[in-house]
């Protein structure tokens, strides 16, 4: 009888010691067969049956490939969400920016619908831009980002740091079908307003909205490491400069009207259309840095209408076109084409 109970232990100790080695080693394999989640908000990049114009969603990070080339689209993600650690005034690896992160006006690094986002970019690049007048490259487009968004200088287009923007920036653009814009891409559209912006109006606005984030002078606030901004300064000598895109009222209003406040989901905008146009006024009316202009749109006719500094090819003043109202010069423009 003793020898059948220690007979019994013995298997039931064997069996339990294989069941551990055997917990052990699913735990161990796992890693192996399910890559690690980096972006639980994502899905892969994709049209719906519409087509081209069907809205755009980002590609999840699990399709960045385990590979050199997967570890420079890693770098250039990173770049885009702490430029200012790397290229900042206090940069790792170069001093060419003013301390702002591209993530700062490409929400969510470039993957956020209506944020500013990058989803159009490798579908449509190289191509013909009115500003510059000349056949543009991705490399040519990240370069003013950093000269105008950034005012700071021009990257090395043979740089590591340039080729990982560009392939991080091809990334997020994968599935878009060649020269298609999907719903969704860049900043929204928003109407024109059928009188001039109120920058008054806007400062009460901002002041209600924006100045809990971005501070009464519009200074931001710096996260805790001090290198970079957790809301960027929306004017002042560390903001964007007057060559911006963003610069544009058009293209400020629309970004703010789908983004903010802060966290603000793309489809349910807190803020009325007029409400968003009048920020975006007081915003740009607001002291900056400046760019020579000079070489851009060297067309004039080409300018778009709320393009803020003279010579035009129509007859309506610099702070009409800075401010409005835009339609009539829409409607100039539509007759002279005829």
């Amino acid at each position: 009888m003793d020898e059948e109970k220690r007979l019994l232990n013995t298997i039931r100790l064997c069996l339990s010691a294989i069941s551990l080695i055997l917990i052990v080693m699913v735990a161990l394999l796992i890693p192996f067969f399910i890559p690690m989640r980096l972006d639980t908000d994502a899905q892969p990049a994709q049209l719906d049956a519409q087509g081209p114009a069907a809205t755009w969603s980002p590609p999840d990070s699990l399709m960045i490939p385990l590979s050199p080339e997967g570890d420079l689209i890693r770098y250039g993600r990173e770049l885009v969400s702490h430029t200012a650690v790397y290229l900042g005034p206090q940069g790792s690896v170069s001093n060419i920016s003013n301390g702002m992160n591209c993530q700062n006006c490409h929400l969510k690094a470039g993957r956020k619908i209506f944020g500013n986002n990058f989803s159009a970019v490798a579908s449509t690049y190289p191509k013909f831009r009115p500003r510059s007048g000349t056949r543009e490259s991705i490399e040519k487009r990240v370069n003013d980002c950093l000269e105008r968004s950034l005012n700071g200088k021009k990257l090395d287009e043979d740089s590591k740091e340039m080729r990982a923007f560009v392939s991080y920036i091809q990334w997020v653009g994968f599935g878009i079908p060649k020269d298609s814009v999907p719903a969704g891409a860049g900043i929204f559209d928003l109407p024109f307003l059928d009188r001039a912006t109120d920058p008054q109006r806007g400062r009460v606005l901002y002041d209600a909205h924006c100045l809990r984030c971005h501070g009464r002078d519009g200074e931001g606030a710096r996260n805790p490491n001090g290198l970079e901004w957790l809301y960027p300064p929306l004017w002042g000598p560390n903001s964007y400069n007057t060559g911006a895109g963003i610069f544009r009222l058009s293209r400020m209003a629309g970004y703010i009207k789908m983004n903010m406040p802060n966290e603000t989901p793309a489809d349910s905008s807190q803020l009325r259309d007029e409400e968003a146009w009048d920020i975006a006024a007081f915003v740009n009316s607001m002291p900056r840095p400046a760019m020579d202009l000079s070489g851009d749109w060297p067309v004039i006719s080409s300018k778009p209408v709320d393009h803020p500094f003279g010579p035009y090819a129509d007859k309506f003043s610099e702070a009409q076109h800075k401010y409005g109202p835009f339609l009539p010069i829409i409607g100039s423009h539509a007759k002279t084409s005829k």
